[in-house]
């Protein structure tokens, strides 16, 4: 080894062993904040809204969770991506659609992009789709369902595909709602055209590479990368039945139909034990599904089937999460009637647990052994997850108005609605 290769490595070791005893120095619940994936794309890292973030609260503080800031935002329903120390959303304000990009630290704006005109929907106006956040780019999906890639340092479009009209389609009665799913090279939503249900493009440049699906809507749910029958898919839940597609080449594995009132499956499809769990409101239901390796394909069944009136499950537009073989979720009664409930189901038989009942419709993530669910009154609550029983933490009224899915990221909650983005502090005191 040269003089100065063996200084290099002093030095190398000396400033390793400085960061391992920094890092001993800290106390374990900040470590779990620090080494958490950024929330980069919609549900989070692993798309099923489960964080990995722990020393997260565990009481109410008296006046509720510290707001750190709130800054003025803009109508429609996309929720918001985080990654390396900024979030990103899309907003309907001044007649266009517009990208916003904040520091997470202080909701200062670093930058905001109009990627397209203003959309609008007796369901109410504006975007609907979450940012997808990678190697340096955004990728959006509008109302109307343009799909654009931007740069995140200055918001620059990239290459932008109107879908619906490159494949013939039409747009979704309530706007398109696909929150893009990166695999690989490829950037994937569901468009719903007669000959593209779902579209696959490259996410350098743009370029068409596969479709797959055919003869059904779009729905209003994101597609999800899952771990199936020992086989990653990746799986679309469309208006009128869920697909399994090769990720690569786009090669349609299977399909099972689903066919809900006014094509509103919405949730994100999740993947249980290499089974595939589904679930619609209109007052329809959820399916747990086992997938077997065939010749051609997979061959599809359903394991437990909770259809109906009496259903333990029906997702109106709220994605159920799971925990340690439980999922906890919102069952809308009715045809996307006023009644909702909370409930916790196991897994694995569709055995309902515990029902709180008229809880009111929401949205919710998971971390720390915690819900943290938002309300349609605005109202932020803090539920322990347990599948005993309904055990709340916390409940506090934070926003206006919300169908918004939270997201989290080093300890900090941010949420929007149709008027403002909103921080707060969740960690433990």
């Amino acid at each position: 080894m040269s003089a100065n290769a063996s200084g290099r490595f002093r030095i190398l070791s000396l400033g390793s062993l400085l960061v391992a005893l920094i890092v001993l120095a800290l106390p374990s619940q900040r470590l779990g904040r620090l080494a958490a994936a950024d929330w980069f794309q919609y549900l989070g890292p692993d798309r099923n809204g489960v964080s990995q973030e722990s020393g997260l609260l565990t009481s109410w503080p008296a006046a509720g969770p510290k707001r750190v800031w709130q800054v003025a935002g803009g109508v429609g329903m996309s929720g918001i991506a985080i990654s390396d120390a900024s979030l990103y959303t899309l907003v309907q304000r001044d007649g266009k659609q517009w990208v916003l990009a904040l520091e997470t630290a202080t909701g200062k704006t670093r930058w905001q992009s109009a990627v397209s005109s203003a959309f609008k929907n007796q369901m109410g106006d504006g975007p609907r789709a979450t940012p997808l956040v990678a190697d340096g780019h955004l990728y959006v999906y509008t109302g109307e369902g343009i799909l654009s890639a931007l740069s995140v340092k200055d918001g620059s479009i990239a290459w932008s595909n109107d879908t619906v009209k490159q494949h013939k389609g039409k747009i979704a009665d309530y706007g398109m709602a696909s929150s893009p799913l990166l695999v690989g090279d490829l950037v994937i939503v569901t468009v719903g055209a007669p000959t593209a249900t779902v579209a696959a493009y490259h996410r350098q440049t743009g370029k068409l590479a596969w479709t797959a699906g055919q003869q059904t809507t779009a729905g209003y749910s994101s597609a999800a990368l899952l771990q199936l029958a020992g086989s990653q898919q990746v799986v679309v839940f469309a208006g009128g039945v869920a697909l399994g597609i090769e990720p690569k080449s786009g090669k349609q594995l299977w399909s099972y139909s689903y066919v809900t009132d006014y094509d509103c499956n919405i949730a994100t499809p999740l993947a249980y034990k290499g089974n595939l769990f589904l679930s619609s409101g209109e007052n329809h239901g959820s399916v747990m599904l086992t997938l077997k390796p065939v010749a051609d394909g997979f061959q599809v069944t359903e394991k437990w089937v909770s259809q109906g009136a009496e259903s333990v499950m029906r997702n109106e537009w709220q994605t159920s999460i799971l925990l340690d073989g439980y999922l906890y979720g919102f069952d809308n009664v009715g045809s996307a009637g006023p009644v909702t409930h909370l409930t916790c189901v196991e897994a694995a038989t569709g055995k309902r647990m515990w029902r709180e009942t008229r809880f009111g419709k929401g949205n919710l993530i998971a971390a720390d052994g915690k819900l943290f669910i938002t309300t349609m009154k605005g109202e932020l609550v803090v539920v322990q997850a347990t599948p005993t029983q309904y055990q709340e933490l916390g409940r506090t009224v934070v926003m206006d108005r919300s169908r918004q899915v939270p997201s989290l990221s080093q300890g900090h909650l941010f949420l929007r609605d149709g008027k403002n983005i909103i921080c707060l502090d969740v960690r433990k005191p």
